[in-house]
């Protein structure tokens, strides 16, 4: 019987240079720029290392989980404007919660391939800091003696109403349904700090990092944006996040709750970031002499129960191989989100998969998860460490609130 779920096969999708900005701590030193202003840097550059005029791109595909400041509405299309895009080609946001940066992937295969465009400008990104303080029932007023309602965003979205529980006690649920110990996950925190600190030692992370200054962006006939970074800081260039951590430390660590496994130091890090690539056709790539750097072959996503939410990578990485007809064994690498480390260590037993071949650069407990951007982050670390490994295939994936996973399949052009 097929596995369940959609699937796209794409037949000359490609990804050229991609780029993302430094993933900062919550509240750091990015933690005042709107989403949008982070957008439209991580576009900008993308477009001036892929070597394509912004002129060329005719769908820009976005994606933004929480506001971050009043204009959300217009994210996508002031990204696009601001990034030198035509004012003819439109603008849409993606939301596939954890999942967005894969789903922003997806839709530019499917775009390119119905003949939409021959070039997409896709961007993630995300101020987990501008989070809101919100309130969604004022609206009609206040009454005498009522509780006011104000809530935190961030921390009330973590929550899914159907299941009852948060995301943090769905990774706890998967840790006893398959017997993954505190021990256990610590290890897996502590390897994946460890690798973020060697990659960024080796200057691997910098190659996909624009750094962020002061500077304005100016679009003709209307009002400047820009970036003013705070303080003395001239110059953000390096995540932040990344530190040793011996599993000895970690295991020291409070667990969210009693008698459970996972801690502030096992699960994904708070930050503010953002990414961009650019997305064509083979066609496009060949016409204007341009390198591309990773084939997008297929695409998956499924729906799995929310009470485990987080083993929503391993159906969508099968549905992904029985569709393609690839084996495990024919994957060189894989970036699975590190949403929690008992909800990857999950995946990884439920799939059987070689740990070796995962995140060899760090994952976001190390690194950060900046929600919207997490994916399109994920899968140009991949095709990069594709090209340094010189192997072919690899699957960038993730767990998404609710019960999902969704899953993208990538090919090394020159491993072919």
């Amino acid at each position: 019987m097929a596995s369940k779920g959609f699937f796209n096969a794409f037949a000359d999708v490609w990804m050229h240079d991609g780029v993302r900005t430094p993933m900062v701590d919550y509240c750091g030193s990015l933690g005042h720029i709107s989403p949008t202003d982070l957008g439209i840097k991580a576009a900008r550059e993308a477009l001036k290392r892929a070597g394509i005029a912004a002129s060329e791109i005719g769908s820009v595909i976005t994606g933004n989980m929480a506001p971050g400041d009043f204009d959300q509405f217009v994210l996508p299309r002031h990204i696009g404007l601001y990034a030198g895009v035509p004012q003819e080609v439109p603008a849409i946001m993606v939301q596939r919660i954890c999942g967005t940066g894969f789903e922003l992937f997806r839709q530019a295969g499917e775009q390119i391939e119905a003949g939409v465009c021959e070039a997409a400008l896709v961007v993630g990104t995300e101020s987990m800091t501008r989070n809101p303080i919100a309130a969604f029932d004022h609206r009609t007023g206040f009454k005498l003696g009522a509780p006011v309602g104000f809530k935190d965003f961030m921390w009330e979205a973590l929550k899914d109403p159907a299941a009852g529980i948060n995301m943090i006690q769905t990774a706890e649920n998967l840790a006893k349904k398959y017997s993954i110990t505190r021990e256990e996950v610590d290890q897996f925190a502590s390897d994946s700090f460890a690798k973020a600190v060697a990659a960024q030692a080796e200057g691997f992370h910098a190659g996909e990092i624009v750094p962020v200054v002061t500077e304005k962006f100016e679009l003709e006939g209307y009002v400047s944006r820009g970036i003013k970074l705070q303080g003395k800081v001239t110059e953000v260039s390096t995540d932040t996040h990344p530190r040793i951590s011996p599993a000895e430390v970690l295991g020291k660590l409070r667990p969210v709750y009693e008698g459970g496994v996972q801690t502030g130091g096992n699960s994904s890090a708070l930050v503010d970031a953002a990414a961009a690539c650019v997305v064509t056709s083979g066609t496009y790539a060949k016409a204007q002499g341009k390198k591309p750097m990773a084939r997008v072959v297929a695409a998956a996503a499924v729906g799995v129960p929310p009470e485990i939410m987080g083993i929503g990578p391993a159906p969508a990485i099968r549905l992904l191989l029985e569709r393609t007809g690839l084996k495990l064994s024919d994957i060189g690498r894989f970036e699975i989100n590190e949403a929690q480390g008992a909800q990857t260590l999950a995946v990884a037993k439920e799939l059987g998969l070689d740990l070796s071949k995962l995140n060899v650069n760090g994952g976001a407990i190390a690194l950060g998860h900046p929600l919207a951007a997490t994916g399109v982050r994920l899968t140009i670390t991949l095709a990069r460490e594709l090209q340094r490994s010189g192997l072919r295939y690899g699957i960038s994936s993730a767990c998404v609130g609710g019960g999902q996973g969704i899953a993208l399949l990538i090919e090394n052009p020159e491993s072919a």
